[in-house]
């Protein structure tokens, strides 16, 4: 707790520093204090008051509506009978409602019987299990971190599908490796992968490659592959498609583009000939919006630092003849030079600190 004198001594510099023509906000961040706290020190030096005026948490309190520890031993004799003692809550309250019976609510019930660890699942349902978040990865550069999956691509028979199988490198956004088959198979995704490394002259141990739980994603002609390649899996937890996200919005842009066919595609050759062209479009025409507008080809070949910087002196030359235009700074064209799949938990508040800042 702050001394009374402190308080004093910190109101008056932030008081000559306002007279003196400061703004009261920068006033008190020089002295990592909040205005509402200032306001609040001089309320209490005006009122004349000394000490924490904060009231202490009535322990010793007893809630009106608790139960009698009576009654929490009914809950529990009454929940062991051999007529209950096989329900839960749900099926004991109103079974002893009917009887003419009130002891308590259910979830008071269950509140009673977790204390006294009776709480257990009934049935043949598993125990939820907790999986933990995937490792984070952050690439900086092109062909350090690829994620792929799988998705489906209607065909002109009904209830058939193709299964489009497609590689991007996060930091980039390039698609690397794409194929089209009539079935998921593990042995199709090791020849991809096989392709991809090859094209991009990938080494031992350069690379991560993150996918979700499917069985060509484990399968074990799969992770035999990425093991002779060197090759680092992560894999996304089940039924969760958060943690593969760079896929799953490449596959909306795929199927939302206006391009996209409106009917289904009459053969599997056809399936290939337009995501051939989609995969030339997205790679050198297509400006994303996640790498500040640059193709991803450009980013994967290291041109986008180029023409960012010419962008942003454009701006600046913009700005420069018209500054009348212009209220703040410029448009930011900063390279982003990190790219996290599934970050840490500090980063992200990090982030989202800065955003509410900005």
């Amino acid at each position: 707790m702050i001394a009374e004198a402190d308080r004093e001594r910190a109101i008056e510099l932030i008081d000559e520093a306002v007279t003196a023509g400061a703004r009261c906000h920068r006033a008190c961040a020089i002295l990592e204090m909040t205005v509402r706290t200032l306001q609040r020190w001089k309320q209490a030096l005006k009122r004349a008051v000394t000490g924490d005026q904060r009231k202490l948490s009535a322990q010793a309190r007893t809630p009106a509506n608790a139960l009698t520890d009576a009654e929490r031993d009914e809950i529990l004799r009454v929940c062991n009978l051999p007529s209950y003692r096989s329900l839960p809550p749900t099926q004991i309250v109103p079974r002893l409602a009917d009887a003419g019976q009130y002891i308590a609510s259910e979830s008071s019930f269950y509140r009673v019987l977790r204390a006294a660890g009776q709480v257990n699942r009934r049935g043949a349902v598993e125990q939820p299990r907790q999986v933990a978040k995937p490792k984070g990865f952050c690439a900086r550069a092109p062909n350090q971190t690829w994620t792929w999956d799988i998705t489906f691509l209607a065909s002109s028979i009904r209830g058939q599908f193709y299964r489009l199988y497609m590689i991007e490198d996060i930091f980039s956004r390039k698609i690397v490796g794409w194929e089209i088959h009539a079935e998921e198979l593990a042995d199709h995704a090791s020849t991809l992968i096989n392709k991809a490394c090859l094209a991009e002259g990938i080494r031992r141990g350069q690379l991560v490659l993150h996918a979700d739980n499917g069985s060509p994603m484990k399968g074990a002609t799969m992770l035999a592959t990425l093991q002779r390649l060197g090759i680092v899996p992560s894999f996304s937890r089940p039924s969760v498609s958060d943690d593969n996200p760079y896929s799953e919005s490449l596959f909306r842009t795929l199927k939302y583009t206006p391009a996209y066919p409106r009917k289904p595609f009459d053969s599997i050759d056809a399936a290939r000939r337009w995501v051939h062209e989609f995969v030339a479009w997205y790679n050198h025409e297509h400006r994303h919006s996640a790498i500040k507008y640059v193709t991803p080809a450009q980013r994967h070949a290291g041109l986008d630092s180029e023409l960012l910087r010419q962008r942003k002196a454009l701006y600046e030359a913009a700005k420069a003849a018209r500054p009348e235009r212009w209220s703040g700074a410029t448009r930011n064209w900063d390279r982003a030079n990190e790219v996290w799949l599934n970050p840490p938990k500090e980063l992200c508040a990090e982030e989202q600190s800065m955003a509410k800042a900005a």
